[in-house]
Formats: C-alpha cells, structure tokens, sequence
C-alpha cells in the first residue's frame, strides 16, 4: 500500500492538521502552496494520492485536476479536492473533472482519515 500523499492547500492551519494527522498515521506527508506549478509537483513526487484544494493562488484546484487527468499516467491517480464551497455546483464540476472524493471544509479527522484510506484501497484494486 502507497504511504505518501501531496498535500495541495495554501491555508496554514489545515496543512498543520491534515500533516499531524497523516504522519501520525505513519504517512509520508509533502505538501504545496501554488497552484502555478502544482501539476509539475505532483509529477516529480510521483504521490499515491493527492488532497487538492479547490481555491489555491496562480491557478484553481479545478484547472489542476483537469491537467492531472490529461495526462496519461495521472488519470487514475486518487484526488481528494477539499473546498471551503460545498455548493452542489462545485461538486458537479469536481466530479465531470475526474475528483475522486470531494469534502468541504470544515470536515472532521475522521473523515479525511476515512476517505484517504478509502481511496488509496481502490487505486490499489485497480
């Protein structure tokens, strides 16, 4: 089972949470803050999943996802999009993107422990 995860998020106190939650649970934990150049970190760090902010600096979450599903080997990689925006709307467009798991913000330990778990345990099915 993969143990490593890109965490894509720009604000300071969920990227404390979900890294003390994730390594304590014995993850590896990168994380990235600019939606610029995103898409080349998760190329170069090779994750076995990514949590993806919907709302980041240079580039949205949405156009992220959509590049990380045109590219061939990334297609099928586990994206969590967490947004602070839970309107169906943005959850219909995350889903027509290829997310994999959507949550909004705020969410519990559980359930972000829950859902990587989850989805790491499907990409390795497949």
């Amino acid at each position: 089972m993969g143990r490593s995860v890109l965490l894509i998020e720009d604000e300071p106190n969920i990227i404390e949470a979900i890294r003390f939650l994730l390594t304590r649970d014995g993850w590896e934990v990168d994380t990235h803050s600019d939606g610029t150049d995103a898409v080349e970190k998760v190329r170069a760090g090779r994750p076995d999943l990514v949590i993806l902010d919907m709302m980041l600096p240079g580039r949205s979450g949405m156009d992220i996802l959509r590049d990380l599903r045109g590219i061939d080997d990334l297609k099928t990689l586990p994206v969590l999009m967490l947004t602070a925006r839970g309107q169906a709307r943005d959850r219909e467009m995350a889903e027509k993107a290829g997310v994999s798991r959507f949550m909004t913000k705020p969410f519990s330990n559980a359930e972000v422990m829950t859902a990587v778990r989850d989805l790491v345990a499907q990409a390795s099915k497949s």
